[in-house]
């Protein structure tokens, strides 16, 4: 099986370490992977900002590079919902008429845990994450409108993860994109109050670079040193064992006792 990594944004710039995660997975599962070096931003900031001509533009330049992959697979819950959900509107005739034998460019496309669990069958990775409390964050759109809910956390189960109960697990971050720039008093707010109900965990995740962004921003505002961690990374850990895994921004630890609590 071949897939091509769309990095997105967010990891090319930020966690840079979970696109090399998510290749090393991928591989290690037996699946060929290459890195289309054309891709640019899926234009969800644009589409988010009402800006639609922008967005046709950078979807049909996405769909021109990716035109010849058989999957497509994003660390990214949000930018994988944006291929999915958004492209069809914007891509119009160049959507349903896909490419030769292969489907359309959004009915390719895969958020990781979904393509892991839905594509290859996977059900456990390894137990390189057993014994580590982990608290996951689902994000808004993995989870709205992926409906990405058992599948991450299957995943890490399997991987030997105890997966601590979080009240606020399906709450908004606060970040969304423009969102937590026009608005960032609110922005805030839901963040502190999301971390407000954080358990003891020793890491944090979460299948999207946003909310992983807006919540150690927090985190460390809190002067809580506590791992934050994409899902990519972590399932990676699953995978082929290792430390305690380290934020990826920034040198977070999980701080002398484990503490780790949002207050």
């Amino acid at each position: 099986m071949r897939v091509s990594l769309f990095v997105t944004c967010l990891t090319d710039v930020f966690f840079p370490a979970a696109a090399v995660d998510a290749v090393r997975l991928l591989r290690s599962l037996g699946v060929e992977v290459d890195f289309p070096p054309g891709q640019t931003c899926c234009g969800q900031p644009a589409w988010n900002a009402g800006q639609a001509g922008i967005a046709r533009k950078m979807a049909l330049a996405t769909e021109r590079v990716l035109r010849g992959s058989e999957h497509v697979v994003l660390p990214s819950g949000s930018c994988a919902a944006m291929l999915r959900k958004a492209y069809p509107e914007l891509l119009g005739e160049a959507n349903a008429a896909g490419h030769g034998d292969l489907p359309s460019l959004p009915e390719r496309s895969w958020e990781l845990a979904q393509f892991l669990v839905h594509v290859l069958g996977v059900g456990e990775l390894g137990e390189g994450l057993r014994g580590l409390r982990v608290a996951y964050h689902h994000g808004c759109h993995a989870l709205r409108e992926l409906g990405s809910r058992n599948e991450p956390l299957a995943l890490l189960r399997g991987g030997g993860a105890d997966l601590v109960v979080w009240e606020a697990d399906e709450e908004c971050c606060g970040f969304g994109g423009l969102f937590s720039v026009k608005l960032p008093e609110v922005s805030v707010a839901m963040a502190d109050r999301k971390l407000d109900t954080l358990p003891a965990v020793d890491v944090l995740t979460s299948a999207d670079g946003g909310c992983l962004m807006q919540l150690q921003g927090r985190l460390r505002s809190r002067g809580v040193s506590l791992p934050v961690v994409p899902l990519a990374s972590l399932l990676w850990r699953a995978r082929e064992g290792g430390s305690t895994p380290t934020s990826p921004v920034g040198a977070a630890r999980v701080s002398e006792g484990g503490d780790g609590g949002g207050r």
